[in-house]
């Protein structure tokens, strides 16, 4: 990633932080335990598949409702990082609609969604996680 992708992140993450509805988006207990599975790297791979077939398109099928709320790490990351769908792409991200995502586009959604994965991962501990450390532990 260069400097230049590193500070398009950056910007992105801190318009996304002030949005109420994007900072309701939280892993649910079950979507946590399975990222934590499997891995960011499964998650990723489930991620690019998901970009081909709901995004990639230039007139993606049910475009603004194409990606379910819950059932899926990745779906969840896609809404609270406005990678959703093609509208939030062009509003949040600057990548026109009405055509294809070329690759660079869709490697740049994979880096947005590994970025808040990982953010997930290190601050929403599953309640009961035996890998979270308690005041008891210091």
């Amino acid at each position: 990633m260069t400097t230049q992708d590193s500070a398009r992140l950056d910007s992105v993450f801190e318009a996304l932080q002030k949005s109420e509805f994007r900072q309701k988006f939280r892993l649910g207990r079950k979507d946590f335990l399975a990222l934590k599975s499997g891995g960011v790297p499964v998650a990723l791979r489930h991620a690019a598949a998901f970009i081909e077939e709901r995004l990639a398109p230039a007139n993606p099928a049910k475009d603004g409702m194409q990606t379910p709320m819950k059932g899926h790490p990745v779906f969840v990351a896609q809404h609270a990082t406005a990678t959703c769908c093609r509208r939030c792409l062009l509003s949040w991200h600057q990548i026109e609609s009405g055509r294809p995502l070329a690759q660079g586009e869709k490697d740049y959604v994979l880096s947005v969604l590994k970025r808040w994965l990982e953010a997930e991962l290190e601050k929403n501990r599953a309640p009961d996680d035996p890998d979270q450390m308690t005041l008891l532990d210091i």
